[in-house]
């Protein structure tokens, strides 16, 4: 959430950062929303002013026998009182309405961020590794996955619909030991301490990272279902359903809103936190995108990556998490570029944002595999996470998140990067001691 003060001290600057996002000019609306704030506020209590003062002349006057100027003094509070339910409306919809308004603004881009209106705009940063010569025609990873009998979408379909699917034997190993690789090198070689969160979050949570209220529609609600008496002797029990909760779409949800509502020490940053989990996406706007194989799931596998920072540690720590992104896939030995995003293709919440992006044969071409991004205090505006500084200031802590990569699409990379004529698949080093020294996946 953007900083209303922020707003009205760089108006223009704010204009421009929308500009830059293909987003029209908002701060006099969200300004003149301040200020029918601010005017709600004052006369609020402008009233309570009032009232407080009226009631001790009251008491002046039926203390000086001036039962006139009592009773006029009277009509008056009882007036006040009258009015004060709408004053008190007028306040809450006028704060309301603006943090409505806040809630639906974008962060604005740093400066170094490209501009840019979508993925073609995106400015490559870096290569490494050379895409392997095949001297057979390289197929992709569902192709693969099928013709081993271990991948299978058409069961996954009559279970749960399409975008899923159900990995067997050395292929779910696989995927497994991916993960397990992924947090102990996270943990162990760069410092990011274990975290295993709940997958199911409440409003505030999803808020927080501003995946409501405007990616509603990407998100799977849950609902929980309670046993209520009838009042009938005779009846049974009715399931009656309440919406509580949503499902995770990253891990980065739960782990920023560890720190919601709080006051850490300064001392305590950065703190680096990672977790494997499920992760569970509507893909609402993806209709028609990927809808064979997994590059894009309902339900998939991630090793996620978050930091907490202050503000002066933030723009360095970014640089240091998409390094430990790229360990993995440079261990794993799989060729990536990294991209930076323009200012029309980056996220919501972002300021900036490194894609890396994995090289597919199957396909010909590198797809997204990690994005690692900064938010500066955007998020932590929404959550209320703070700290306080050197001089017993309270401040706004500043957020980071990436992929440590997507389990799945890591699987997607290795299967395609290390695949073999007779269609068996060879296990990457790294991931031997995972799969208790196997080293090829054959179609038994």
């Amino acid at each position: 959430m953007c900083d209303i003060k922020w707003i009205r001290e760089n108006a223009e600057t704010f204009d421009r950062g929308r500009a830059r996002r293909g987003l029209d000019p908002l701060s006099a609306q969200v300004l003149a929303f301040d200020d029918a704030r601010r005017a709600a506020i004052a006369e609020l209590q402008k009233a309570q002013e009032r009232r407080n003062a009226a009631s001790k002349e009251i008491g002046a006057a039926m203390k000086a026998g001036d039962s006139a100027t009592a009773e006029a003094l009277k009509a008056e509070v009882a007036q006040i009182k009258e009015k004060w339910p709408q004053l008190e409306e007028a306040e809450r919809y006028a704060i309301a309405e603006l943090d409505a308004a806040l809630a639906s603004i974008p962060n604005t881009p740093l400066d170094s961020v490209p501009d840019g209106k979508d993925e073609n705009d995106n400015i490559e940063v870096l290569r490494w590794g050379t895409p392997r010569e095949f001297d057979f025609t390289p197929k992709e990873h569902f192709e693969i996955g099928e013709g081993l009998g271990l991948m299978d979408f058409e069961t996954a379909a009559k279970l749960s619909g399409a975008r899923f699917v159900v990995n067997k034997g050395p292929l779910a190993r696989l995927e497994r030991a991916l993960a397990q690789f992924m947090l102990d090198l996270h943990t162990t070689d760069h410092g990011y301490v274990e975290v295993a969160p709940p997958l199911l979050v409440r409003d505030d949570a999803m808020f927080g990272t501003a995946q409501l209220p405007k990616f509603r529609e990407d998100q799977f609600s849950v609902t929980a279902g309670r046993q209520v008496a009838t009042g009938q002797a005779d009846a049974t029990e009715a399931l009656v359903p309440t919406a509580d909760y949503w499902l995770i779409p990253t891990a980065e949800v739960p782990l920023t809103n560890l720190v919601r509502e709080s006051i850490l020490d300064e001392a305590q940053l950065p703190l680096r936190m990672t977790a494997g989990t499920y992760c569970f996406r509507a893909e609402a706007g993806a209709a028609g995108k990927d809808t064979r194989g997994m590059i894009r799931q309902h339900q998939f596998y991630k090793v996620e990556l978050v930091s907490i920072t202050t503000p002066e540690q933030s723009l360095a720590e970014h640089e240091r998490m998409t390094g430990c992104a790229e360990k993995v896939l440079q261990a794993l030995e799989l060729p990536y570029r990294k991209v930076t995003l323009c200012t029309g293709d980056m996220g919501f919440a972002s300021q900036k944002t490194y894609d890396l992006e994995v090289w597919l044969p199957g396909q010909g071409k590198y797809r997204e595999i990690s994005s690692c991004s900064v938010c500066g205090d955007f998020q932590a505006r929404r959550m209320s996470a703070r700290y306080r500084d050197a001089d017993g200031k309270p401040r706004h802590v500043h957020t980071l998140n990436g992929s440590g990569v997507a389990v799945g699409r890591a699987l997607v990379a290795v299967l395609e990067n290390y695949q073999e004529a007779d269609g068996s698949v060879t296990v990457p080093l790294a991931l031997r001691p995972y799969m208790s020294g196997l080293t090829h996946i054959a179609r038994r």
